[in-house]
């Protein structure tokens, strides 16, 4: 690798270890939302219908808002900032602002008046016991708007991203749970004292944490010299490459709402309580998807889109190889711990109040099926931006589409012997082939990316990883009676577990040598430093 890649290295990774530290802010108040609704809640009626309520808009906010829309925008952005000049790039972002703004509005205003419809075809069997239909329909209905806030976040944290800013944008997040937590659990107290559901409360907090995602970028906006002109120019040509480049991505992410529209209906028609053991564990598989695997994606993706503009396919190349040997390193082990540590994490976590161990038991089963596909999960986070820097976005359309084609088929096979569980394990083998197809298009694309650099990565990445799984049960076994305690010795006997094994793979990891690691713990070494 040459001068020139280890910069880009070097650059991904200080800009990823400040999204990093955001994003697991950010989860970890998640995990601290999910832990309110599992003690408030459990996993029974009410949170099966928030869980499909709050999907509805979900689904459109990964077509319009985090999705499709953030890496178009930045892709464009990043060419205009490069080559035209300050003036033409606000102009761009106040145009592209207007145009999301009113397109999502009447979205929004379309989805309010079919939510009763939109329920009975996400969840049927809903139906089937009294007043779950109607009371997702509300919830649905309560956090539509929630679309509208999350798609212009999204916007402003493209322009930020591009202009080098990357701490508040990944902070925004936070302030999304943070107003869930705070308003939703207020109101949750307040409303049944008016005879309104307590989970309706949550749902009024998620549409006040969509509020503050937004608002909390806006000051660090504003500082950059940004000044909004209120304007819509349908013939802007920047505004057009934005919705040509959407095109292909949300037909290609609506191959994954397909995915979820699938899961979610197989859900609903296993036993009760499905739904919420799938949401609980797929929001912990989350934590590490979303600290490395989107902090290195947000981190690469203006790097890649310079490098496109400016034409260097070489760095190109080198950044992309270096990008995904760094999202293994963190990836591979988390998936180790994961799948090791699933029920004693779930006990800690969320066994408490409504949340019994029959429902701890269920989640760690279908954590640990969605650990297998994390690799996949974080490289598919880090090939895209690749496709959108290349302006060539029809090959993960495919690969989408692929996925779902193959998690239908897996679903259908294991469903009756696995249950709930099948749904987790299609997903992941599903994830896997979409990456192994990306891969395989990506090293024809880009000529030949490095095999050789990839493989010894991979093979020290590996290795360190059984060093520390080893490690990791010979910690388990031994402290095995903390993690069946009160819960501040279940604290401790998973603190000493996941702290002790962590470690040992970063020991042996940095025997080994890897440059990509060595960088990450630079980085971060330096940023501690500071302080």
């Amino acid at each position: 690798m040459g001068q020139k890649a280890s910069s880009s290295t070097g650059k991904i990774a200080r800009s990823a270890s400040a999204v990093s530290t955001a994003v697991m802010c950010s989860r970890v108040l998640g995990l601290v939302r999910e832990q309110v609704f599992a003690g408030l809640f459990g996993a029974g009626t009410a949170y099966d219908a928030f869980v499909v309520a709050f999907r509805i808009p979900n689904l459109l906010r990964d077509l319009f808002g985090e999705g499709a829309l953030s890496a178009a925008f930045v892709t464009v952005f990043s060419d205009y900032d490069t080559n035209k000049g300050t003036r033409a790039t606000w102009q761009l972002a106040s145009n592209v602002l207007v145009f999301i703004a009113i397109l999502l509005s009447l979205i929004t205003l379309l989805g309010i008046s079919l939510a009763p419809a939109i329920v009975q075809l996400l969840a049927p069997d809903f139906s089937q016991i009294a007043g779950k239909s109607e009371l997702t329909g509300l919830m649905t209905r309560i956090m539509f708007p929630f679309l509208l806030f999350v798609a212009l976040s999204a916007v402003v944290m493209g322009m930020l991203n591009t202009r080098g800013k990357f701490f508040v944008p990944a902070m925004s997040s936070s302030f999304f749970n943070l107003g869930s937590i705070i308003g939703g659990t207020s109101l949750a107290l307040v409303l049944p004292k008016f005879g309104q559901p307590a989970i309706v409360g949550m749902a009024w907090g998620t549409l006040i944490g969509g509020f503050l995602q937004l608002a909390i970028q806006l000051p660090t906006l504003k500082r950059l010299g940004f000044i909004f002109k209120p304007q819509l120019n349908l013939r802007d040509p920047g505004l057009r490459k934005i919705l040509r480049l959407m095109v292909p991505a949300t037909i290609g992410l609506s191959a994954t709402q397909i995915n979820i529209f699938v899961n979610t209906n197989f859900a609903s028609s296993c036993m009760e309580g499905s739904v919420s053991w799938l949401n609980y564990a797929f929001r912990m598989v989350q934590l590490p998807i979303g600290v490395f695997g989107v902090a290195l994606s947000i981190a690469a993706m203006p790097v890649l889109a310079k490098q496109a503009a400016r034409k260097d396919y070489t760095g190109l190349r080198q950044t992309f190889s270096s990008s995904l040997v760094m999202v293994f390193s963190l990836a591979i082990p988390a998936t180790v711990g994961l799948i090791l540590l699933a029920q004693p994490i779930i006990r800690l976590i969320f066994e408490h109040g409504a949340f019994d161990s029959t429902d701890t038991l269920h989640t760690a089963q279908a954590l640990t099926c969605y650990a297998f596909g994390l690799f996949a999960y974080s490289a598919v986070k880090i090939m895209v931006p690749v496709f959108y820097a290349l302006d060539d976005t029809k090959y993960p359309v495919i690969g989408s589409f692929l996925a779902v084609a193959a998690n239908i088929v897996m679903i259908n096979l294991t469903i009756d012997s696995f249950s709930f569980r099948a749904i987790a394990l299609s997903t992941s083998c599903a994830m896997a082939i979409n990456f192994l197809f990306l891969g395989y298009v990506l090293y024809k694309k880009l000529t030949g990316f490095s095999l050789l650099y990839l493989g010894r990565g991979l093979l020290k990445i590996l290795t360190a990883s059984l060093v520390m799984a080893a490690g990791l049960l010979w910690m388990k076994n031994r402290l095995n009676p903390l993690l069946s305690a009160a819960i501040p010795l279940q604290l401790l006997g998973v603190f000493l577990v996941v702290s002790g094994s962590a470690l040992l793979y970063i020991a042996v990891l940095h025997l080994l040598k890897l440059p990509e690691f060595r960088a990450i713990t630079g980085k971060i070494q330096q940023r501690f430093s500071r302080h």
